[in-house]
C-alpha cells in the first residue's frame, strides 16, 4: 500500500535550511552542514548506519512532490530565455516522476529519466497526480519546509523521517511552522545514531 513519506535533514533548533537562501546558496547560510552525513556516505570508511539510512532514502519511492523553492529558479513567472532546470544538472537523482508545486504554469521538463511536472492547482492535485503515477510504491514529500508543513496539516503523511545533525542554524526555514498538535500525532518507530547524525523515524498518527 502506498505510504506518504517525509524525509528531511534538520538542525537541533528545528531548521531544514539556513537563512538567506539564494541561487548561490540554495540551503541558506550554513544549511549544507545538515547534509554532511550524506556527503560522507560516498566516501570510503562511511558509517554503516548512515549508508543504510541513505539507501532507504530512495527505496520504494515511486514519485516525489516538491515545492517551487526546492526546485529553484527564484519566485515569479518562469524565465523563457534561459529556463531554470533545477540544481541537479542533466541527470537528477530522482529517476521517478517529480511533481513541483508552483503558481506559474510551465510545460513538463524531462531530464534524463526524470520528468518534472509543474502543478498549479495546489497540493491536493499534486498528491492526486503522484498517486496515479506510483502504483503500489510510496510517495515522498521532498520539501522544502513550507511544502512539508502543508502536507502535515492536510493529515496525509504516514511516515516522518528526521535526520538531526548536531548543528544550530539560528534562523531559516522550519517544516513545523503552522503545524499544531491538532494536526498530527507522532510515535517513535526507530532511532539510529551515528557520530554525525541521529536518524529518527516516526509513524504519523491522527491527532489526539
Amino acid at each position: 500500500m502506498t505510504r506518504i513519506r517525509v524525509d528531511h535533514a534538520i538542525s537541533v533548533d528545528g531548521f531544514t535550511a539556513g537563512p538567506d537562501q539564494s541561487l548561490e546558496a540554495p540551503l541558506g547560510i550554513g544549511g549544507e552542514r545538515l547534509h554532511a552525513w550524506q556527503f560522507a556516505v560516498r566516501e570510503s570508511g562511511a558509517v554503516e548506519a548512515d549508508v543504510q539510512v541513505f539507501d532507504e532514502h530512495f527505496a520504494g519511492v515511486g514519485a516525489y512532490v516538491m515545492g517551487r523553492n526546492m526546485f529553484g529558479g527564484g519566485p515569479g513567472p518562469w524565465a523563457t530565455d534561459e529556463p531554470w532546470e533545477g540544481w541537479w544538472g542533466p541527470e537528477p537523482p530522482y529517476h521517478r516522476p517529480v511533481f513541483v508545486l508552483t503558481h506559474h504554469p510551465r510545460e513538463p521538463l524531462v531530464l534524463g529519466d526524470t520528468t518534472f511536472t509543474f502543478v498549479t492547482e495546489g497540493p491536493e492535485r499534486a498528491l492526486e497526480l503522484a498517486r496515479a503515477a506510483v502504483g503500489e510504491q510510496d510517495i515522498r514529500i521532498a520539501g522544502g519546509a513550507s511544502t512539508v508543513a502543508q502536507y502535515l496539516r492536510m493529515g496525509v503523511v504516514d511516515e516522518l523521517h528526521l535526520h538531526v545533525s548536531p548543528v544550530l542554524l539560528g534562523a531559516g526555514e522550519r517544516p513545523f511552522d503552522g503545524v499544531g498538535p491538532e494536526d498530527v500525532g507522532l510515535e517513535i518507530d526507530r532511532v539510529i545514531a551515528s557520530p554525525q547524525v541521529t536518524h529518527i523515524r516516526y509513524r504519523v498518527q491522527p491527532a489526539r
